[in-house]
């Protein structure tokens, strides 16, 4: 990965952490223009059958992106929390990240990174 986007995700988590004490790999595909605001929403409000769907690049790339999040909240020392993200409205329905639906993946882009109390 070059050292331009790698320097774009660290960024977009500094950003992240210091405004609400916490990244997530949703704020950062946006911050870093994989995804846009206006798909994001669409696939909230259940229009998007999953999140990879509409984010720019292939799936290599996203991973190697989630990587580097992964990574970076290391080396920071953050705590991993999962969180259910489930459509806009009443209800309970889940919302699907990956094509495949596998729980390791969705698992990975669910995950948020909170500053440890």
């Amino acid at each position: 990965m070059k050292e331009e986007k790698i320097k774009k995700i660290r960024n977009s988590m500094d950003k992240q952490i210091k405004e609400k004490g916490f990244a997530t790999v949703v704020d950062t595909f946006m911050d870093i223009e994989i995804l846009e605001k206006l798909h994001y929403e669409k696939w909230r409000k259940g229009q998007v059958v999953y999140l990879e769907q509409v984010c720019k690049g292939n799936l290599n790339k996203l991973s190697e992106i989630i990587k580097e999040i992964y990574k970076y909240s290391k080396e920071l020392d953050l705590k991993e929390s999962f969180t259910f993200y489930k459509k806009y409205g009443k209800g309970k329905v889940k919302l699907r990240f990956s094509k495949s639906g596998q729980e390791n993946i969705e698992k990975r882009y669910a995950t948020h990174f909170v500053i440890k109390v």
